[in-house]
């Protein structure tokens, strides 16, 4: 093939493409809806977002530990079971406590830097790893395909026509950076690609200290020579990248080693305190995945899981501490998820296998400090079928940082996830808006209540709730984590209210009732007798 002929496959000159320069990556994210609302410029905000991917499937039960349900865990667990006085505790709390190897968390939650927030899943949860990720990625129900991502829709709403005249002087940056070998999908826009992914941190310093490495011994290695020198004279969001990194001459020297996470966060928080206007940074750690040997027998406290969750405190701990030591610290909220949690139930090969919902992390310095929800209810006798049951919607996680970190307005926020989802306060009311609208209207505080008479029952019951009027969701869910019945979906009027459950035909054991109202929600174990 001839250069010119070469060249003319990857696209015109002036369009940010994807080239190597180096080995290293860069692929525009120019069809993530998310990603497109993020970059154009209506909202002015130098706010940025930090997403951890931990891929494979975390066990949350592992993670944050249920103390007032350890008893029943210890049952279900017998064989992989953290020794209670391992746990870590936390300030404010005596019914949650953390993995022994996270003490970095450990630390952020006691200095007010840390938000836990309890059984995080959706409805219908799906266990294939590429299904589960997608639909977080897309924030799609379970039963829908949608083509673009979360936070693609947004950057398209905020940077209308991207990529055409992009970069430009109001927004020179790339909108969205991903580490990693891949574009994740959530940056893909309702048209285009809405970022860039730089695949390997070595790559990305030989980049910014301008090392070309040396081409392949083939036939097409002229060739890649060329296009590599093109793509480094061309590439405007690769000089973007490199002036940043330029800035910053010294970090936080405490980065742990060994620590592939800790690496790519170290690389974000120099892009940040560099004066990147990138909004949403992408990173991953891989290995969550814990079948078998997820801890070491007679010694669970250590292990494969042990060691991954280790790597995710140190790395976040150590990325927070640069962002402090850089004076860059105000500008971040960070957020950790997996495509799905564990099941309550070990296996008998020292693991645990696909399950649905998990908690999820919130940091920063305007993360609000607390542990969102009740402690997962574990059954007294499980079965090797039991999930965690959901108490938030993880699209109401993502709804809450758009609408109370970025400032995206009802209407827009809307159209980004595809449908209204229950406000969640996980941003301290203290943090600025920075937005021409700036008022955030706090989450309103409601008093929930939720029972059920009778219980057991055989024929029906009668589910009594108390709300103070607005939006109400009540779904019933099996031990599986399965939506059975969507009860209420409807606005409502403040005070007592009563609904009937009727068993049409459902197998005899325990289901969950799910009230939502407004920013709250309540979980009811109910049980269906022979």
């Amino acid at each position: 093939m001839k250069r010119r002929e070469f060249l003319q496959t990857l696209g015109p000159a002036g369009i940010v493409f994807p080239a190597l320069i180096n080995g290293l990556t860069f692929k525009a994210f120019a069809e993530s809806p998310l990603v497109s609302a993020l970059t154009q410029a209506p909202t002015e905000t130098d706010h940025v977002l930090v997403i951890i991917q931990l891929n494979g499937g975390n066990d949350g039960l592992n993670t944050v530990i249920p103390f007032d349900q350890y008893d029943k865990l210890a049952n279900a667990r017998s064989n992989i079971i953290l020794p209670q006085n391992k746990l870590l505790k936390l300030n404010g709390t005596s019914f949650t406590g953390l993995h022994p190897s996270m003490t970095g968390l450990q630390t952020l939650f006691n200095e007010e830097k840390l938000q836990i927030i309890q059984s995080v899943g959706y409805p219908q949860p799906n266990f294939s790893h590429f299904r589960a990720t997608d639909i977080w990625m897309s924030a799609s129900d379970s039963n829908k395909y949608v083509n673009s991502g979360w936070t693609g829709r947004y950057l398209a709403e905020e940077y209308d026509g991207f990529p055409t005249g992009y970069p430009n002087a109001v927004m020179p940056d790339p909108l969205a950076i991903q580490i990693g070998s891949f574009v994740s999908p959530a940056m893909q826009g309702p048209s285009v690609n809405m970022g860039m992914a730089i695949s390997d941190p070595v790559n990305f310093y030989n980049l910014i200290n301008g090392i070309q490495g040396a081409s392949p011994n083939t036939r097409g290695g002229k060739e890649l020579t060329y296009i590599r020198q093109v793509a480094q004279q061309t590439t405007q969001y690769g000089t973007a990248i490199k002036n940043a990194a330029a800035k910053v001459t010294k970090q936080f020297s405490g980065y742990p080693t060994g620590n592939s996470l800790a690496d790519q966060l170290k690389i974000v928080a120099r892009l940040i305190a560099g004066g990147l206007k990138t909004r949403i940074y992408m990173v991953s750690l891989g290995g969550f995945d814990t079948h078998a040997q997820q801890v070491i027998a007679n010694a669970t406290d250590t292990g494969a899981h042990a060691r991954l969750l280790q790597r995710v405190s140190e790395g976040i701990k150590a990325f927070m501490d640069d962002l402090n030591y850089l004076n860059a610290h105000k500008r971040v909220i960070g957020m950790t998820f997996s495509e799905f949690g564990r099941r309550i139930k070990s296996n008998s090969s020292g693991g645990t296998d696909h399950g649905a919902a998990a908690p999820l992390f919130v940091f920063g310095h305007y993360a609000k400090p607390d542990v969102l929800g009740k402690s997962p209810e574990i059954p007294l006798i499980t079965s090797a079928s039991d999930n965690v049951p959901m108490q938030f919607d993880f699209r109401s996680v993502y709804a809450s940082i758009l609408k109370q970190w970025f400032c995206v307005p009802d209407l827009t926020l809307e159209n980004v996830m595809l449908k209204n989802f229950q406000n969640l306060q996980v941003i301290k009311s203290s943090a600025p808006c920075m937005s021409s609208n700036p008022d955030i209207i706090p989450a309103i505080e409601t008093t929930l209540a939720l029972t059920n008479y009778p219980n057991p029952f055989q024929q029906s019951t009668t589910l009594s709730y108390q709300t103070e009027g607005g939006y109400a969701l009540i779904q019933i869910f099996s031990t599986e984590g399965k939506l059975i019945k969507t009860l209420l979906d409807k606005e409502v009027t403040p005070g007592n209210h009563k609904i009937t459950f009727e068993n049409e035909g459902y197998s005899p054991g325990i289901y969950y009732a799910r009230l939502q109202s407004n920013n709250q929600q309540v979980t009811r174990t109910m049980i269906l007798g022979r």
